[in-house]
């Protein structure tokens, strides 16, 4: 299956996989469903540039799948569903449903789950080549900053033995401003979080500049300190302090769980640690951009195994109602809480849900943006 799925060209992986698991399982049906933007509908890979009939990930079998990542059977047409997660290292792309004559039993449903894992990895391959699966994830069109800030980012989560996170932007066919960025390595976890200032294609080529330089300076091997000394840099030289982008960097030691932490502007960091949350503070410096030659300091701090740490943008803690009253610190901390049982990759968009219902459908102000990290260590 995996050789036919390299084989393929990047437009036929799925009539590649229907194709071999009719031969070798009898399978009646096939579809790939994949997660919108906004991860609140399942598009099915059918007739583009628009999909048909999508899935609610809320209150539908596929949906409860993609959400808690589980495999199972439900009774369809004339046998039974098999619904598998289509997963690469934690980043939740959709969930392909097999139509099949009878219950498959557990060895066989383990076989399928790694035929929906090969799969998902040759989507990942094939969005190199093809629009077909970034087409299909829409369920409206995005803005051309939309489009620019979702190019830019790493993908939605990412899973290893030493953490579990997961990332989501609102309004997600609408975004310009907010971004996030990760790198791991084989000692180290670097995550970034950013707010460009402005908005529409404006905000968006300025987090665009910042993030490649932040990247640039991070591929080159430059401490943390340096990376966002570099990225204000390029920021200024690009518009000499009229605009700027505010910035959380922090880097992990994998084995000791120790931190190193440079706080450049709005966005924020909170920890929820034996069913407390509470936001973390940093010595305020200066956003990316402001001033010519500004100097950074690193700061540091310790995680534990079993903590949460949550990366949110003033677009969440900054929301307001229809009467005008802001969301808050202790709305925050109570989703926080609240949302505890939930895994990390799925966090974020009930948060924002959240959010929405705080706003009672008004429009939002401001871009948000929240990452979840759950800390196991080593």
């Amino acid at each position: 299956m995996e050789r036919a799925l390299r084989a393929s060209a990047p437009h036929e992986l799925i009539d590649t996989v229907r194709g071999a698991l009719a031969e070798h399982f009898g399978a009646l049906t096939v579809d790939l469903l994949m997660a919108d933007y906004g991860l609140t509908m399942l598009q099915p890979v059918a007739v583009l540039p628009y999909t048909s009939r999508p899935v609610p990930v809320r209150g539908s079998a596929p949906g409860e799948v993609f959400s808690t990542q589980r495999t199972t059977c439900e009774p369809g047409g004339s046998g039974v569903l098999a619904l598998l997660p289509v997963t690469v290292r934690g980043d939740r792309l959709g969930v392909l449903s097999v139509g099949l004559a009878q219950d498959p039993g557990e060895e066989l449903l383990g076989e399928l789950a790694q035929v929906a894992e090969a799969l998902g990895h040759e989507i990942l391959v094939a969005e190199r080549d093809t629009d077909l699966y970034l087409q299909a994830r829409r369920a409206q069109r995005l803005t051309l900053a939309a489009e620019m800030q979702w190019q830019l980012l790493p993908g939605r989560a990412c899973t290893r033995a030493e953490y579990q996170l997961g990332a989501q932007l609102e309004p997600a066919y609408a975004i310009f401003g907010d971004n996030f960025d990760w790198s791991t390595s084989a000692d180290h976890l670097t995550l970034t979080v950013s707010n460009g200032m402005g908005d529409g294609i404006q905000a968006a080529l300025l987090t665009n500049l910042a993030v490649n330089a932040m990247r640039n300076a991070r591929r080159a091997g430059i401490g943390l300190a340096d990376q966002a000394m570099l990225a204000d840099q390029a920021v200024y030289a690009q518009h000499r302090g009229d605009c700027h982008v505010a910035t959380l960097l922090l880097r992990f030691d994998l084995a000791t769980g120790e931190v190193d932490v440079v706080d450049a502007g709005s966005p924020r960091l909170w920890r929820l640690r034996d069913e407390v949350a509470e936001p973390i503070t940093f010595d305020e410096q200066l956003p990316l951009g402001m001033f010519e030659d500004t100097h950074y300091t690193a700061e540091r701090f310790h995680v534990r195994p079993g903590d949460r740490l949550l990366l949110v943008s003033d677009g969440v803690y900054d929301v307001a109602s229809p009467a005008g009253e802001r969301y808050g610190e202790h709305a925050l901390a109570r989703a926080i809480v609240n949302t505890r049982e939930y895994p990390s990759a799925h966090v974020p968009r009930e948060i924002l849900r959240r959010l929405a219902g705080h706003r009672d459908g008004g429009q939002s102000e401001d871009d948000a943006m929240i990452l979840c990290l759950d800390w196991r260590g080593r």
